[in-house]
């Protein structure tokens, strides 16, 4: 039986890994968002991944052979909570990959908020999860503290899909 598992990249090498990954065979999922970045002054809209330095890949503990993804480009770690593998629920890729546009990425869809306060997603691919407002940009996106795999990611959100909890 196969499961997902959380890929931990080199920094800003999260499509390497996945390209060099798929390479050898293995099935890979790396969320996209579209963001924005400022390039020589200006703002461009870019795709970037939704999870920095993160990715996912669907592996099986019986079946497939592990050795050569921590050696593999572009990757840094498979992450593990003590010795086992970081699982990630089945129903959180299913839902990322539900709530992509048709182009295969994220245009998450704004609030006034300070960090620290406690949020509840309530649309889109993360709807449910709870999470920490970490900060926020003038463009209405937020960056917020999820728990995934029993360690806190920053993920970019856009404020019109979470409200405040407390």
């Amino acid at each position: 039986m196969k499961s997902w598992y959380l890929i931990y990249s080199k920094p800003k090498e999260e499509k390497l890994a996945k390209e060099h990954l798929e390479r050898q065979g293995y099935e890979t999922y790396l969320p996209l968002v579209l963001g924005r970045i400022k390039k020589r002054g200006r703002t461009q809209r870019s795709i970037q991944p939704m999870f920095p330095r993160y990715l996912f890949i669907y592996l099986s503990d019986q079946t497939d052979d592990w050795g050569p993804i921590r050696s593999t480009i572009g990757v840094s770690n498979l992450v593990k909570f003590g010795m086992a593998p970081a699982k990630v629920p089945e129903n959180l890729i299913i839902r990322l990959k539900e709530n992509e546009a048709d182009e295969g990425y994220h245009d998450l869809p704004s609030k006034k908020l300070k960090k620290g306060d406690q949020i509840l997603i309530i649309e889109g691919p993360f709807e449910g999860y709870e999470a920490t407002l970490f900060s926020q940009n003038a463009e209405d996106r937020v960056v917020v503290l999820l728990n995934i795999a029993e360690k806190y990611i920053k993920v970019q959100l856009n404020q019109s899909l979470i409200e405040k909890t407390t």
